[in-house]
């Protein structure tokens, strides 16, 4: 009898896409940390600033000015979100549109577990504005996770519509 063992190697491409992004985001983040001056900006077209911006809080800064538990219940939230995201990987690596949303947000969630462990808060640094209106600033990581939600939710559309 020939037993046949799932391989873990079929998660090895998804894991490569998040290790992309985690890579992309790391160093997005220190090279922006040495251009430019924490709380400055960079203008770079007529809806984008570079700037350089600490959010001890998670999206549009929700809890950022408490005390630094919030620190630790992020990084436990990411740190659980990809443990989670790697046994989805196992479970599904054959569902292409799926795993790369999921690849997306995994890279996008351990660029800023990263982050706070390594500094306490997350490092963002794109500013787009209209006018005087201007979005609350975000990373690379912040973009991988948007990006992997949208993913995810054409994908399941997509699935109902079957």
């Amino acid at each position: 009898m020939i037993i046949k063992k799932k391989s873990a190697a079929s998660i090895a491409p998804w894991l490569g896409i998040a290790a992309i992004v985690i890579l992309l985001d790391q160093l997005s983040k220190i090279t922006i940390t040495k251009l430019i001056a924490y709380g400055s900006e960079l203008r770079i077209t007529d809806f984008l600033n570079l700037v350089l911006a600490y959010n001890k809080g998670a999206a549009f800064s929700f809890l950022a000015n408490e005390t630094g538990w919030q620190r630790h219940l992020f990084t436990a939230i990411g740190v659980g979100a990809a443990l989670y995201i790697i046994y989805l990987l196992k479970s599904h690596s054959s569902q292409r549109l799926f795993c790369w949303a999921l690849a997306l947000i995994l890279g996008g969630a351990i660029g800023n577990v990263a982050d706070r462990v390594m500094y306490g808060h997350v490092i963002d640094f794109l500013d787009f504005y209209y006018a005087n209106i201007h979005f609350p600033a975000f990373n690379l990581a912040d973009s991988a996770i948007s990006l992997g939600a949208g993913l995810f939710i054409y994908d399941e559309l997509r699935r109902v519509k079957r």
